[in-house]
C-alpha cells in the first residue's frame, strides 16, 4: 500500500491546485520597463525562403534567458496590425522586456517567439496604401507561408517543441483576425489561439468553429481582449457570444481601452502567463468584462457606460433619494449601496441614439453625467448605443461639410427664428457651383437641432458624398414648431406657409443653390412627416422628392385632413404621379407606432394608383430607424 501513498497525494495536490487557479490579472505599471538585476533573452532578425511568396521574407526572433540548444521550446508566433510589419511588436509592444520581466519572475514557461510580417508579398513593406486590395489580400495568404514555409524554417533551424500543443499563435488587430482565422481554422497545427482587439478580417464564428464539439476538444486555450472602447470590439463580442451559445470554453477579457498598445502589450502579458502549461477552464468565465463610456458622457463622465453585448450600466450618487430608476422606454429599478450609490444593469439595448431620464423620487431629471438633447418636449439625456452597421454615419477621414445656424426674421410668426443648414465639403471653395436643396423635418417634441445632433446628418452626408452614393446638396433643418397643438391644421397650415414664404426664399437668397423643383426635395420624420404629407403633396410643383419617415396620418383625430388630400389626390393623380421623381414612404416595421396609420394611408395610395416606394427598417419609431431612412432616401435624389 505504501508504494501508492505519493503518487496518489500527488493527484490531489494537482487536481485541487488545478481547481483554485486563480485568473491572470492584468499588468501592474513598470511590466515594460526594462528590469535591470535579471536574465534577458534575445531578439534577432531571421532569413527564410518562402515558396509562397517566391522570395526570401524576413521576422524576429526572440529566444528565452538561458536558451540553449540541449533544450527544446515550445513556439509563440506573435503577428502584428494592417499598418505594421515584423518590427511593429518590437518597435510599439517591447514583447522581450515584457516577457524577461515574467520569466525572471517566473510567470512564463520559456518558449521561443516568432514575429512574421504577415503580409505574404514580395514587396512586404508597410508603405502606400495599406488597405489596397492586394496588400488585404497578402494577409489572407499568409496562412499558406506561415504552414508551409515559416514554422518548417523555425523548426528546422531551431530546438522545438513540434507538436501542435506546444504551438501557439496570437495577434493585434489584423494580426488578431489573422490569428483567429489560421489558428481555429488549423486546430492539428495550434492548440493555444489569442487575439487582442481583431479587427473586422475575422471570419463569421460559424466558419471559425464549425465544429464546437471538435474544438472543445481540440484547444487548450482560446484568449479573445479588446478595449471597451475600440471601435472593433464587435469581431471580437460575436465570437465570444457564438463561443457561449455553443459552450466552448474561452476567456473573454475586455478592458478599459482603446485601439492601441496599451491593450496589446497587456493582451501579450495575460495570454503568455497562461501559455503551455495546465488551465482551469472552470476560471474562464471570471474574467472582467469592462464597459466603455458612453460617447455621449459628458467630458471625463464614467458612466453610463456600454457594454459589448449592447448591455448599459448607470450609476449615480444620491444619498437622500428613496427610489430612483432609470426611464429608457422601460424603466429600470435602480438599488443604492452603502455609500449612497445607485446603479443598475439594464438589458441590451438597440443600436443608436436613445433618450432617457432619470426619475428620482417621482421626478424624471436629465443624468447630470450625459450630454442633453431636446426631446420629449425637454431637455433630456441621450446615450448612443454603437453596433456593426453604424459605419455609415460614423466620423470618417473624409472631406466634410458644415452645419450652420442662421437667423432669420419670419413674415408668418412676425418674430425672429433659426434653422440649420448644412453645406457640403467644398461649398466654400467651389463658388461657381450652385447645389440642390433637401428641406428635413424633425417628429414632435424635438426642433430644428434634432436632424442635426441626434439624426447625425453632417456624417451621413459626408460620408456619402465622399463615396460618391449621394450628390453635394444642402440640407436645411427648420424648426416646424409653429405654436399651438402640433397636428392640428392650423399648426399645418402655418408651417406651409412658413416654409413657402420664408424659408425657401431666405435659403435661395442667401446661398448657392439650383432654384427650381427638381432640384428639392422635402421629407421629415414623423411629425415632420405628416407636415411632408400636408405641404409636399399639395406643391408638387415646387418639390420633386418627398420622403415621409414613420408617419402617417392619424386615425381618427386627421380624418378630415386626409380625407381632404384623398379627394386632393384623387382629382390630381396624374398630375402628381408624373411631378414626383419619389415618393419614398418608410416605417420602422410593425413596432413603429405610425404602422397602422401608415398601413391605412397606403392602402388609399393603391386606390389611386398613387406610385410610391415602400421600405421597412427595424426599430421602432427611433432615431436609429430614421438616420437609415436619410442614408437611403439621400441616395436616391437629384439623380
Amino acid at each position: 500500500m505504501k508504494k501508492f501513498v505519493l503518487p496518489f497525494i500527488g493527484i490531489l495536490i494537482s487536481f485541487y491546485s488545478a481547481e483554485a487557479q486563480e485568473i491572470i490579472k492584468p499588468a501592474s505599471p513598470g511590466f515594460d520597463e526594462l528590469h535591470e538585476g535579471i536574465s534577458h533573452g534575445r531578439i534577432d532578425t531571421i532569413v527564410y525562403h518562402s515558396t509562397t511568396v517566391s522570395t526570401h521574407r524576413k521576422a524576429l526572433i526572440y529566444t528565452p534567458p538561458g536558451f540553449t540548444k540541449k533544450k527544446k521550446y515550445p513556439v509563440l508566433y506573435l503577428l502584428h496590425g494592417i499598418g505594421g510589419d515584423e518590427k511593429e511588436w518590437f518597435n510599439g509592444g517591447s514583447p522581450q522586456i515584457i516577457l524577461d520581466n515574467l520569466s525572471a519572475e517566473g510567470k512564463i514557461e520559456p518558449m521561443i517567439v516568432v514575429m512574421p510580417n504577415g503580409r505574404a508579398m514580395k514587396d512586404d513593406r508597410a508603405i502606400g496604401n495599406i488597405m489596397a486590395p492586394d496588400k488585404v489580400e497578402a494577409f489572407a495568404n499568409f496562412e499558406k507561408d506561415l504552414l508551409n514555409d515559416l514554422i518548417p524554417f523555425i523548426e528546422k533551424s531551431y530546438p522545438v517543441l513540434t507538436d501542435r500543443e506546444n504551438r501557439a499563435i496570437a495577434g493585434l488587430s489584423m494580426g488578431g483576425g489573422q490569428s483567429l482565422n489560421f489558428g481555429l481554422g488549423n486546430l492539428d497545427k495550434f492548440a493555444w489561439i489569442g487575439g487582442f482587439s481583431s479587427a473586422p478580417n475575422t471570419k463569421a464564428p460559424e466558419v471559425l468553429v464549425p465544429n464546437p464539439a471538435v474544438a472543445n476538444e481540440k484547444i487548450k486555450l482560446l484568449y479573445i481582449s479588446c478595449g471597451a472602447s475600440d471601435g472593433l470590439i464587435g469581431f471580437s463580442y460575436r465570437l465570444h457570444n457564438y463561443l457561449n451559445k455553443n459552450n466552448v470554453p474561452h476567456i473573454y477579457f475586455i478592458e478599459p481601452g482603446v485601439h492601441d498598445f496599451k491593450v496589446w502589450k497587456n493582451g501579450l502579458f495575460m495570454f503568455s502567463q497562461l501559455l503551455f502549461k495546465p488551465v482551469d477552464k472552470s476560471s474562464f468565465s471570471k474574467y472582467p468584462v469592462a464597459g466603455a463610456p458612453a460617447q455621449t458622457n459628458v467630458r471625463s463622465a464614467i458612466y453610463p457606460q456600454i457594454f459589448a453585448d449592447q448591455k448599459v450600466l448607470f450609476k449615480m450618487k444620491a444619498p437622500d433619494a428613496k427610489k430612483v430608476q432609470v426611464d429608457l422606454g422601460r424603466k429600470y429599478d435602480m438599488v443604492k449601496d452603502s455609500s449612497g450609490i445607485w446603479s443598475v444593469t439594464t438589458d441590451s439595448i438597440s443600436e443608436g441614439f436613445h433618450y432617457y431620464s432619470l426619475i428620482i423620487d417621482g421626478i424624471a431629471v436629465a443624468d447630470p453625467s450625459s450630454q442633453t438633447f431636446y426631446g420629449m418636449g425637454r431637455m433630456a439625456s441621450g446615450i448612443e448605443i454603437p453596433f456593426f452597421g453604424g459605419g455609415y454615419y460614423a466620423l470618417r477621414d473624409v472631406p466634410h461639410g458644415d452645419i450652420r445656424l442662421k437667423k432669420y426674421f419670419s413674415k408668418v410668426t412676425n418674430s425672429w427664428r433659426q434653422l440649420y443648414i448644412y453645406t457640403p465639403p467644398g461649398y466654400d471653395a467651389n463658388l461657381k457651383d450652385n447645389y440642390p436643396v433637401l428641406y428635413i423635418l424633425h417628429g414632435g417634441g424635438e426642433d430644428e437641432s434634432g436632424w442635426g445632433s441626434q439624426g447625425k446628418t453632417d456624417l451621413i452626408m459626408d460620408n456619402l458624398i465622399a463615396a460618391k452614393k449621394a450628390q453635394p446638396m444642402l440640407v436645411v433643418m427648420p424648426d416646424a414648431n409653429m405654436g399651438g397643438p402640433a397636428f392640428d391644421e392650423s399648426g399645418l397650415k402655418k408651417f406651409e406657409s412658413e416654409i413657402n414664404i420664408t424659408i425657401i426664399p431666405f435659403v435661395e437668397n442667401n446661398y448657392r443653390v439650383i432654384a427650381d423643383a427638381k432640384h428639392r426635395a422635402m421629407a421629415g420624420l414623423s411629425m415632420g412627416g405628416i407636415h411632408t404629407l400636408y405641404t409636399g403633396i399639395k406643391h408638387t410643383d415646387q418639390f420633386s422628392y418627398l420622403g415621409v419617415f414613420s408617419s402617417g396620418w392619424i386615425v381618427p383625430n386627421q380624418n378630415e385632413i386626409a380625407n381632404n388630400q384623398y379627394e386632393f389626390l384623387k382629382n390630381n393623380s396624374s398630375t402628381v404621379n408624373s411631378n414626383l421623381q419619389q415618393l419614398w414612404i418608410a416605417m420602422g416595421g410593425k413596432e413603429d407606432i405610425a404602422y397602422k396609420n401608415c398601413q391605412m394611408m397606403l392602402s388609399k395610395f393603391d386606390e389611386m394608383k398613387i406610385k410610391y416606394t415602400y421600405t421597412e427598417y427595424p426599430g421602432g419609431h427611433s432615431w436609429p430607424v430614421w438616420r437609415n431612412n436619410l442614408f437611403n432616401f439621400a441616395q436616391l435624389l437629384f439623380k
